[in-house]
Parts: C-alpha cells; structure tokens; sequence
C-alpha cells in the first residue's frame, strides 16, 4: 500500500504510533466530520503492522466483520460468532472499526457489549482498539459520562480542518490557495479534489453527470441527522444573509422552536454564532466550514441549471464571495504572527473585521485600496465603540496609499507569511 505525504498531521501520526508501540491494552478513538482524513490517518499510523480493518454498515456488522476475521485468521471461522468470542481469539492485534456510528446505529447495546470486552475479554492484553466515525454527535456521545464506554478510551482525537496556511503543502501558489480554500477549506478530501485555475475546474467539474460535489453535504448532513430537510433550509438561509434567530425561522417558516436545529449545527461545527460587543443575547449565525458556505452559496440555489448542465460561476460572483474567506485568512495571519485570539467584532451598524487583544484590522478583497482612509475609518470605528487599540493591520490584495501608522499586509507580504 503507498501512502502520500501527510499535511500537518504528524503530531496526530506519532502520538498514534506511540500508542501502537506500547505494551497496554489500548481504545483510541478517532472523529471528525466526513473526509477529514480519518482512515487515512490510522493506515498511515498502522502501515508495517499486522492489522484487522473492518468499514462498518448498516446492518449485519457482526457476520461481517467475523467474515472478514476469517479472511485474515482462518481459525475463526470455528469461533463462535459472538463479539466477545471473537474478541478473545484477536487478542493482542491491532483491530481497526471505522464508521463505528453504524453499529451503534444498528444495536445500541453494542457500546455495553465492548465495556465489556475492554474490561474483561481484553483486560491484561496489548491489543490496540481503534474505533473511527463521521457522526461528531454520536462519537462525542459514545465516550461522554452516559456512555457505558466512558472511562475506557486511552486517546482519543478529534480530526479537524487543516489551516489555511498548510495548503502549500498541497502545492498551491497563494491566489490558487485563496480560490481553493473559498471551496475546500482545510478538508484533505477537497483539497486534494480541488485543480487550477480553480473557476475553470469548478464549473467542468459541476457539469459532470456523476460529480461527488451535487450531493455532498446530503452525505455529510446524513451522518449526524435523520431528516436533513430543515437543517438544509436553515444553512441555506444563513448563508444568504439571514443571520439572527427571527430571520432564520422567517426564511424557513418552521413550525416551532428554530433554537434546537440551530443547537444541533453548532455542536458539530458546522456553524457558529457571534454576539454583539459585551453583550450575551441578540446572537447572529454564521456557517464555519468553507465547503458548507460554498455549496450553500453556490450549488444549493442553483440545482435545476446545474442538472440541465447550464449553470457556471461566474469570476465576479466568486471575487465577491472571496471577501468573506479573505476575513478568515487575515484573522488567521494575525493568530499566527501575533499569537493572540481575534475574531469579528460588531455592535449594531459598526463592524470590525479583526479585534482582539489589542489589535483591530480591517480586510479588502480588492486592488489599490486607500489604506489611509480604511485606517481613518477604522479609528472611527474604534473610536465609536470605546476600544483600547495599540495595533492596527490592513489587509488587501494591493494598496495605493499607506502610512506608518499601521501595519498595510499585500498579498506580497501575505505570500511571505504563507511560504514560511
């Protein structure tokens, strides 16, 4: 088996193979949304081991994974077929069940059932348990404090997005960086999906009959919820602008209480919510993952014309979109340069794009920019809402004007920072 290069994941890669060498009992759990790059985290960990990797189902996982036992260890075909008994005959191998969720989905006293192979089948062995899902809500649930696994776990890790700056491990120049990362985000499986010059890619891309991109975010919704309807409906809405909890029920006209959806997004990720300078109510929602925000924005409302294979995105369109994952690339410059936490800052009808411990920034997805006068009304701005600001840093793709009285970030020096 060959395997790529790995992206920023080697502290993930070698806290496993320290895990894989030791001479304990080991359950490690692995999750994170669909085509983090999970599985091909734990091949790369296990590759020159021995090892049993069952992909669970919907059904009849017990026969199948006994099966595949079989495959690897013919003696266990006179084993009974019982977990426990099977359990007990791979004790001290290495055994791998991704999309762990579909067996808890299909029997949930199966999370009993292996408490009990952990605590007593296994107990005393160097057998290494790796247990691997897509559902963020069903993992989280299976080593929460209710769980009879609770406890058990001896790693557990949360697979989450690449930053933007690890693209150029992917070979990407800094524009093709920005338009991919406005479409992937930091998810491997897109990244590696993902051609230049993007916008030419993207719509040939769409205009193939079998392409993956039409019914992802079915697949991803379907791994957390059992009817993905509302939840599409309320994605769509945020991503068109409808942002506070009154907007949002308006737009979907649900019947009922829009908070719990809305709960349920935010606690895998998908979305996130901000709330207005020192205040704890009046929240507005945003969706987090760049992929989400992209179909949302771009495929979504523009279904019937994609199947009828009419429907391109147009450059302006992209460039206007592009502003708000600029935001998010600068905020992360500034994370990483200065080591401190930013985020967007508003309070009714003003709005900061970077603010946090002393800085303050603003973003233009645009050439020649006034720095000068971006600065002057920043510090209105700053001025306005009572900020303690001792930084101020400029973001846009080129500047006409600058002064020394900020810190003016072109996408030159962004290439700087981006290579590094």
């Amino acid at each position: 088996m060959i395997f790529m290069n790995m992206v920023d994941r080697e502290r993930e890669l070698q806290a496993l193979k320290k895990r894989l060498s030791s001479n304990d009992l080991e359950l490690i759990i692995i999750y994170g949304r669909r085509r983090i790059g999970k599985t091909f985290l734990i091949l790369n960990a296990v590759n020159g081991y021995d090892f049993i990797y069952y992909l669970a189902t919907e059904k009849n996982n017990l026969r199948k994974f006994k099966e595949l036992a079989e495959s690897k260890y013919e003696d266990i075909k006179y084993v009974k077929e019982d977990w426990e008994a099977i359990f007990h005959y791979l004790r001290d191998k290495i055994i791998i069940i991704d999309e762990f969720p579909y067996m808890i989905k299909e029997d949930e006293s199966v999370l009993s059932t292996f408490q009990k192979i952990v605590d007593e089948t296994l107990k005393g062995s160097k057998t290494k348990l790796i247990l691997l899902g897509s559902s963020i809500s069903m993992m989280e649930d299976a080593i929460s404090y209710k769980s009879p696994l609770y406890g058990r776990r001896t790693a557990s890790i949360e697979l989450k997005e690449l930053k933007f700056k690890d693209l150029k491990g992917f070979n990407f120049s800094l524009i093709d960086a920005i338009h991919v990362y406005g479409f992937a985000g930091g998810v491997p499986f897109y990244l590696t999906k993902a051609k230049t010059p993007f916008l030419k890619w993207i719509n040939a891309e769409l205009k193939e009959v079998d392409s993956f991109i039409k019914d992802e975010i079915d697949f991803m919704l379907r791994y957390e919820f059992s009817e993905i309807g509302t939840y599409k409906e309320i994605l769509h809405a945020i991503s068109s602008g409808k942002n506070t909890l009154g907007e949002i029920k308006d737009f979907v006209k649900i019947s009922g209480d829009v908070s719990s959806y809305l709960n349920k997004l935010e606690k895998i990720g998908i979305i996130g919510k901000e709330f207005p300078y020192k205040m704890k109510k009046g929240a507005r929602y945003y969706i987090k993952d760049n992929f989400t925000l992209f179909w949302f924005t771009f495929i979504y409302p523009n279904l019937s014309l994609i199947e009828e294979g009419i429907y391109e995105i147009k450059e302006d369109e992209y460039n206007v979109y592009l502003g708000r994952i600029f935001e998010k690339i600068a905020r992360e410059y500034v994370e990483d340069v200065y080591k401190v936490k930013v985020e967007r800052l508003w309070f009714k009808d003003v709005e900061i794009d970077i603010y946090g411990d002393g800085i303050a920034g603003e973003c233009k997805w645009s050439e020649g920019i006034n720095g000068e006068k971006v600065l002057y009304e920043l510090k209105r701005k700053v001025e306005d809402l009572g900020l303690d600001v001792k930084k101020y840093i400029i973001f846009a793709k080129s500047f006409s004007k600058t002064n020394e009285e900020a810190e003016f970030i072109d996408l030159k020096k962004l290439e700087q920072w981006y290579k590094t």
